[in-house]
């Protein structure tokens, strides 16, 4: 019998990355000479769907791209990697969302993100998607959109039993502008995985402390969401939910570019998620992915193979 073939939804800002490799990352007034210059096709719809995608699932991507040159290059892209690209809209009086990221020695990096044309996606985009994300096994948000596209999708999944997983990232608010509390329906979902910062903020947690994970996550869990998996970079994550909480360590991989870390662990847990109900399994997976991701330079680039995943977990036994 031929392995299931898990459906899912991504739901994420699109954009270009403009990507600068240079020794050390420019300070303030300062001028540093780069070595390398890319220009990728970038953002968390299009790197989630991509390790989505890569690890064996068939992926729809909803987004907003602009009326510019870099809106075809954005979806010819997920094309070749077998992505359907029929919800991905076009704001034609807007540009397509750009990032500018500066890439160090350490493969550290800093960026400068112009949202563009995902600030047009909206809930009328949403319910034009509303058939796919019935049918999908697996419904995979981030945050970075503007609120109203995101209820509307959460709303969406939920009307039709499809695993939600969210993360919660903020739009990039302008300065002196207060963040608000997040929609009630945020923790609605079956799965939030936000970083330990976002975790934080969320929960009005001043110290951000790895020791404080546990506390977090247990906290999401109160305000109804199924499961909190809290991201911690070289710490692993922490997975709490209603049967308790449990550490995964990082994977020990050389840095490269840690830009794609945190999509290649959406995208791999959704994937594994959509075959397999086993949480934290499914975080080793994803962590795996996230490991591997950090070796290459890139965004979607940088996404690893079901099998690479599966080789070094395999290794790592």
């Amino acid at each position: 019998m031929a392995e299931k073939v898990p459906k899912v939804v991504v739901i994420g800002g699109a954009y270009v990355d403009m990507a600068v490799r240079c020794g050390s990352i420019p300070a303030s007034g300062m001028s540093v000479a780069g070595s390398e210059l890319a220009y990728m096709v970038a953002g968390p719809g299009p790197s989630q769907a991509a390790a989505a995608a890569l690890c064996g699932c068939g992926v729809h991507l909803v987004s907003m791209i602009g009326g510019d040159p870099f809106g075809p290059m954005v979806k010819a892209s997920l094309a070749e990697l077998g992505i359907n690209t029929d919800f991905i809209h076009i704001a034609e009086a807007k540009n397509t969302g750009i990032v500018v990221t500066f890439v160090n020695a350490a493969g550290e990096n800093a960026s400068c993100v112009y949202s563009g044309a995902a600030t047009a996606l909206n809930a009328r985009d949403i319910e034009a998607a509303e058939k796919v994300i019935s049918e999908a096994d697996v419904c995979l948000i981030h945050g970075r959109l503007p609120e109203d596209a995101i209820v509307a999708a959460i709303r969406s999944a939920k009307l039709h039993g499809v695993m939600l997983i969210l993360n919660p990232a903020r739009p990039l608010a302008p300065p002196g502008l207060k963040e608000e509390s997040l929609p009630v329906e945020y923790f609605n979902a079956d799965i939030l995985i936000p970083n330990l910062y976002e975790a934080a903020d969320i929960t009005e947690t001043s110290d951000a402390g790895g020791h404080k994970a546990k506390l977090i996550g247990s906290e999401l869990v109160a305000r109804g969401v199924g499961a909190a998996v809290i991201t911690m970079g070289k710490r692993g994550c922490m997975v709490v939910d209603r049967g308790g909480a449990d550490h995964i360590p990082a994977f020990e991989v050389d840095l490269v570019d840690q830009a794609g870390r945190g999509d290649a662990f959406a995208g791999a847990m959704a994937a594994c998620c959509g075959v397999r109900d086993d949480l934290r399994a499914a975080a080793r997976f994803a962590s795996a992915a996230a490991a591997l991701a950090c070796t290459k330079f890139g965004s979607i680039e940088s996404m690893p193979t079901k099998a690479e995943i599966i080789e070094l977990l395999q290794r790592s036994e």
